[in-house]
C-alpha cells in the first residue's frame, strides 16, 4: 500500500461538510435580486456563476465517482489546468439559462447527495491524486477534505462579494487550514536542505494551529505538533493563510502580513504554497476529476 503518512494525520471533515452545505443553501436563499449579478474575485464570474460552478462540482463528483460516468478528457496537448478552466467555463455558460430560484433548489438536492455519497467512502482507502499535494495517489480523506475546502472557499467568495459574514469561526475554517497546509511537503519538494531541517507554519486565530514540515532522507514530512527549535518559523493570520493558499493574494502580499523567524529563504519558499489547481497568470482552475 502507498505510504501517505508524510501528509500528516488523517482528518474527517464529513460532519462539518454537511453543516457547510446546509449553510451554503441558506446563504443562496438569502440573496437579493441584485446580489446574483455582483462580481466576485473569480475573474469574469458573478455570484450566480460561482454558485453554478459549485453545482457543477457536485454533479461531476457524483457522476464520475459514484456513478462511474467519465466522458470529459483534455484535448490533445491541453494541459490539465487549462482543461479544467475550459470545462468550468463551458458549464457556467450552460447554467446561465437556469434561474436563481432553480439553481438554489438544485444546489439543495445535489448538496444533500454529496454529503450522502461521502458517507459511503472508506476514508483510509487510496484514491486519485490531489494534485496540489503531489502526483501520487492519496487517501480518500484528503479528497473529501479537498472538496470541503473548495465549497468553503466559494462560499466565502460569495460572502465577500455580497458583504456578508462568512463561515470564519474555528469550526469551519480550522479544517480548511488543516487541509490547505497539507500542500507544504509538495511546496517544498525542490528546496534543498539537510535532513532534520524544520519549517514550522503557525496560524493565529481563528483556526489556530501549528504545522511542522521536517526534511527526511527522501522527502519533507508534515506533522501537526509544534517544534521546540524550528529552522524557520512562518506565522500568518487565518485570513491571510487561506487567501494565500487559494491565490486570492500573492505570496508577496502575504509576506507583508507574515512574521518570519530563522531561515528566511525556507520561510519564503513556504509562501509559494498553492492548495488549488493553479494556471498562472489566470484564475484558479477549481475542481479535480
Amino acid at each position: 500500500m502507498t505510504d501517505t503518512s508524510w501528509l500528516g494525520p488523517a482528518i474527517d471533515v464529513r460532519p462539518v461538510l454537511a453543516d457547510q452545505q446546509a449553510a451554503f443553501v441558506d446563504l443562496l436563499r438569502g440573496l437579493g435580486p441584485d446580489d446574483w449579478s455582483r462580481p466576485t474575485v473569480c475573474p469574469g464570474w458573478s455570484v450566480k456563476d460561482v454558485a453554478a460552478h459549485v453545482l457543477g462540482d457536485h454533479i461531476g463528483r457524483l457522476s464520475i465517482h459514484r456513478d462511474g460516468h467519465h466522458v470529459l478528457h483534455p484535448r490533445d496537448g491541453e494541459a490539465f489546468p487549462r482543461f479544467l478552466d475550459r470545462i468550468n467555463d463551458e458549464w457556467v455558460i450552460a447554467v446561465s439559462r437556469v434561474s436563481p430560484l432553480m439553481l438554489v433548489e438544485l444546489m439543495a438536492a445535489f448538496g444533500t447527495q454529496i454529503v450522502e455519497f461521502w458517507q459511503t467512502v472508506d476514508l483510509d482507502a487510496l484514491g486519485r491524486p490531489v494534485s496540489w499535494a503531489g502526483p501520487e495517489p492519496h487517501s480518500q480523506w484528503l479528497d473529501v477534505a479537498r472538496d470541503y475546502t473548495e465549497y468553503w472557499t466559494h462560499h466565502q467568495q460569495i460572502c465577500d462579494a455580497t458583504g456578508r459574514p462568512g463561515l470564519t469561526d474555528p469550526y469551519y475554517i480550522g479544517p480548511v487550514l488543516d487541509t490547505f497546509l497539507r500542500a507544504l511537503p509538495h511546496t517544498l519538494r525542490d528546496v534543498t536542505a539537510p535532513p532534520g531541517t524544520v519549517l514550522q507554519v503557525s496560524v493565529t486565530t481563528p483556526g489556530a494551529g501549528d504545522w511542522t514540515c521536517t526534511r527526511g532522507p527522501d522527502r519533507w514530512r508534515l506533522d501537526r505538533r509544534p517544534h521546540p527549535r524550528p529552522t524557520a518559523r512562518l506565522e500568518l493570520d487565518a485570513d491571510t493563510a487561506w487567501r494565500l493558499c487559494t491565490r486570492g493574494i500573492t505570496p508577496e502580499q502575504a509576506g507583508e502580513h507574515a512574521r518570519i523567524d530563522g531561515d528566511r529563504h525556507l520561510a519564503t519558499a513556504a509562501l509559494q504554497i498553492v492548495s488549488i489547481i493553479w494556471s498562472p497568470p489566470g484564475h484558479e482552475a477549481s475542481g479535480e476529476l
